[in-house]
Protein backbone atom coordinates (compact mmCIF):
# COMPACT_ATOMS: atom_id res chain seq x y z
CA UNK A 1 0.00 0.00 0.00
CA UNK A 2 1.74 3.27 -1.18
CA UNK A 3 2.05 5.65 1.87
CA UNK A 4 0.18 9.36 1.39
CA UNK A 5 2.35 11.89 0.39
CA UNK A 6 3.53 14.86 2.64
CA UNK A 7 1.07 17.82 3.63
CA UNK A 8 3.99 19.98 4.24
CA UNK A 9 5.67 19.61 0.38
CA UNK A 10 4.01 20.55 -2.26
CA UNK A 11 4.76 17.93 -5.09
CA UNK A 12 2.88 20.42 -7.55
CA UNK A 13 5.66 23.21 -7.04
CA UNK A 14 9.16 20.64 -6.33
CA UNK A 15 11.88 21.80 -8.08
CA UNK A 16 14.79 19.34 -9.15
CA UNK A 17 17.06 20.50 -6.39
CA UNK A 18 14.28 19.44 -3.83
CA UNK A 19 13.51 16.72 -5.29
CA UNK A 20 17.27 15.16 -5.08
CA UNK A 21 17.22 16.82 -1.18
CA UNK A 22 14.08 14.78 -0.89
CA UNK A 23 15.13 11.69 -2.37
CA UNK A 24 18.56 12.00 -0.25
CA UNK A 25 16.76 12.25 2.80
CA UNK A 26 14.67 9.21 2.10
CA UNK A 27 17.70 6.99 1.37
CA UNK A 28 19.22 8.29 4.90
CA UNK A 29 16.31 7.96 7.04
CA UNK A 30 16.18 4.13 5.26
CA UNK A 31 19.81 3.39 5.77
CA UNK A 32 19.36 5.00 9.19
CA UNK A 33 16.82 2.54 10.12
CA UNK A 34 18.15 -0.74 8.77
CA UNK A 35 21.15 0.29 10.79
CA UNK A 36 19.26 0.51 13.58
CA UNK A 37 17.88 -2.58 13.33
CA UNK A 38 20.75 -4.44 12.14
CA UNK A 39 22.06 -3.37 15.35
CA UNK A 40 18.96 -4.87 17.23
CA UNK A 41 17.73 -8.35 15.27
CA UNK A 42 20.16 -11.26 15.03
CA UNK A 43 23.71 -10.97 15.13
CA UNK A 44 23.61 -14.73 15.81
CA UNK A 45 25.58 -16.41 12.85
CA UNK A 46 26.91 -14.91 9.41
CA UNK A 47 23.71 -14.14 6.82
CA UNK A 48 21.22 -13.84 9.60
CA UNK A 49 18.65 -11.27 10.18
CA UNK A 50 21.45 -8.27 11.37
CA UNK A 51 23.74 -8.50 8.37
CA UNK A 52 20.65 -8.19 5.63
CA UNK A 53 20.18 -5.00 7.90
CA UNK A 54 23.67 -4.21 7.33
CA UNK A 55 23.92 -5.23 3.27
CA UNK A 56 20.63 -2.69 2.88
CA UNK A 57 22.43 -0.10 4.82
CA UNK A 58 25.19 -0.15 2.42
CA UNK A 59 22.77 -0.17 -0.72
CA UNK A 60 20.84 2.77 0.68
CA UNK A 61 24.38 4.67 1.56
CA UNK A 62 25.45 3.89 -2.31
CA UNK A 63 22.28 4.91 -3.70
CA UNK A 64 21.84 8.20 -1.21
CA UNK A 65 26.08 8.68 -2.60
CA UNK A 66 24.65 8.60 -6.24
CA UNK A 67 22.08 11.70 -5.85
CA UNK A 68 24.25 13.74 -3.45
CA UNK A 69 27.03 13.36 -6.37
CA UNK A 70 24.10 14.48 -8.80
CA UNK A 71 22.70 17.23 -6.49
CA UNK A 72 26.60 19.14 -5.79
CA UNK A 73 26.62 18.72 -9.68
CA UNK A 74 23.81 20.45 -10.61
CA UNK A 75 23.47 22.57 -7.53
CA UNK A 76 26.71 22.82 -6.10
CA UNK A 77 26.53 25.57 -2.97
CA UNK A 78 23.12 25.98 -2.98
CA UNK A 79 21.26 25.59 0.45
CA UNK A 80 18.56 22.68 1.13
CA UNK A 81 15.20 23.69 1.82
CA UNK A 82 13.43 20.21 1.93
CA UNK A 83 14.22 18.82 5.76
CA UNK A 84 13.44 15.67 7.52
CA UNK A 85 10.28 17.10 8.96
CA UNK A 86 8.53 18.10 5.59
CA UNK A 87 9.29 14.22 4.27
CA UNK A 88 7.01 10.91 4.75
CA UNK A 89 8.47 7.62 5.91
CA UNK A 90 8.32 6.63 2.61
CA UNK A 91 10.87 3.26 3.53
CA UNK A 92 9.69 3.05 7.13
CA UNK A 93 9.17 -0.69 8.16
CA UNK A 94 7.04 -1.44 10.85
CA UNK A 95 9.02 -1.95 14.06
CA UNK A 96 6.40 -4.48 15.67
CA UNK A 97 7.86 -6.89 12.92
CA UNK A 98 11.58 -7.21 14.24
CA UNK A 99 12.44 -9.13 16.93
CA UNK A 100 15.44 -10.92 18.00
CA UNK A 101 14.93 -14.32 16.26
CA UNK A 102 14.22 -12.88 13.16
CA UNK A 103 15.38 -15.29 10.11
CA UNK A 104 17.11 -13.50 7.34
CA UNK A 105 14.58 -14.64 5.23
CA UNK A 106 12.21 -12.14 7.72
CA UNK A 107 14.56 -9.87 7.65
CA UNK A 108 14.31 -9.45 3.77
CA UNK A 109 10.58 -9.68 3.58
CA UNK A 110 10.61 -6.79 5.99
CA UNK A 111 12.77 -4.71 3.54
CA UNK A 112 11.03 -6.00 0.80
CA UNK A 113 7.79 -4.10 2.21
CA UNK A 114 9.79 -1.21 2.70
CA UNK A 115 11.34 -1.01 -0.96
CA UNK A 116 7.64 -1.46 -2.06
CA UNK A 117 6.38 1.44 -0.17
CA UNK A 118 9.17 3.69 -1.57
CA UNK A 119 8.40 2.17 -5.36
CA UNK A 120 4.56 3.34 -4.84
CA UNK A 121 5.62 6.60 -3.28
CA UNK A 122 7.96 7.50 -6.23
CA UNK A 123 5.15 6.04 -8.84
CA UNK A 124 2.66 8.68 -6.83
CA UNK A 125 4.85 11.43 -6.35
CA UNK A 126 5.75 11.70 -10.60
CA UNK A 127 1.60 11.83 -11.31
CA UNK A 128 1.77 15.25 -9.11
CA UNK A 129 4.96 17.09 -9.99
CA UNK A 130 4.64 19.30 -12.81
CA UNK A 131 7.96 19.92 -13.59
CA UNK A 132 9.10 17.62 -16.42
CA UNK A 133 12.76 16.86 -14.67
CA UNK A 134 11.53 16.15 -11.09
CA UNK A 135 8.92 14.07 -12.79
CA UNK A 136 11.37 12.16 -14.78
CA UNK A 137 14.04 12.31 -11.46
CA UNK A 138 10.86 10.07 -9.84
CA UNK A 139 10.46 7.37 -12.20
CA UNK A 140 14.29 6.80 -12.30
CA UNK A 141 14.36 6.82 -8.69
CA UNK A 142 10.81 4.18 -9.14
CA UNK A 143 13.00 2.14 -10.88
CA UNK A 144 15.96 1.93 -8.45
CA UNK A 145 13.18 1.03 -6.05
CA UNK A 146 12.39 -1.47 -8.58
CA UNK A 147 15.65 -2.87 -8.73
CA UNK A 148 16.21 -3.29 -5.08
CA UNK A 149 12.83 -4.94 -4.76
CA UNK A 150 14.40 -7.82 -7.49
CA UNK A 151 17.58 -7.98 -5.77
CA UNK A 152 15.71 -9.17 -2.53
CA UNK A 153 12.89 -11.05 -4.19
CA UNK A 154 16.37 -13.00 -5.46
CA UNK A 155 17.99 -12.93 -2.06
CA UNK A 156 14.58 -14.89 -0.64
CA UNK A 157 14.00 -17.37 -3.61
CA UNK A 158 17.59 -18.14 -1.93
CA UNK A 159 16.03 -18.93 1.60
CA UNK A 160 14.30 -21.59 3.32
CA UNK A 161 10.56 -20.44 4.66
CA UNK A 162 9.80 -19.37 8.48
CA UNK A 163 12.00 -18.69 11.20
CA UNK A 164 15.93 -19.97 12.37
CA UNK A 165 14.34 -21.43 15.53
CA UNK A 166 11.03 -21.30 17.60
CA UNK A 167 10.70 -18.90 20.81
CA UNK A 168 10.65 -21.72 22.80
CA UNK A 169 14.09 -22.95 21.70
CA UNK A 170 15.62 -19.38 22.55
CA UNK A 171 18.12 -18.47 25.20
CA UNK A 172 16.67 -15.74 27.38
CA UNK A 173 17.45 -12.44 25.91
CA UNK A 174 20.97 -11.48 27.40
CA UNK A 175 21.87 -14.47 29.03
CA UNK A 176 24.38 -15.39 26.64
CA UNK A 177 27.87 -14.06 27.92
CA UNK A 178 29.27 -13.69 24.50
Amino acid sequence: MANSLPVTLDLKKLTLKDALDLAILIEEAAANRYLWLSKHVGGRYEGDAADVFKDMVKNEAKHMKQLKDKRKKLFKGQKRVVNRDTIPEVEALDFSTPRFNMSARQAYEAALAGEENAFDYFTAAAKVVKDPKVKKLFLELREEEKEHKAFIKKKLAKLPKGPDFEVSEADEPGSDAG
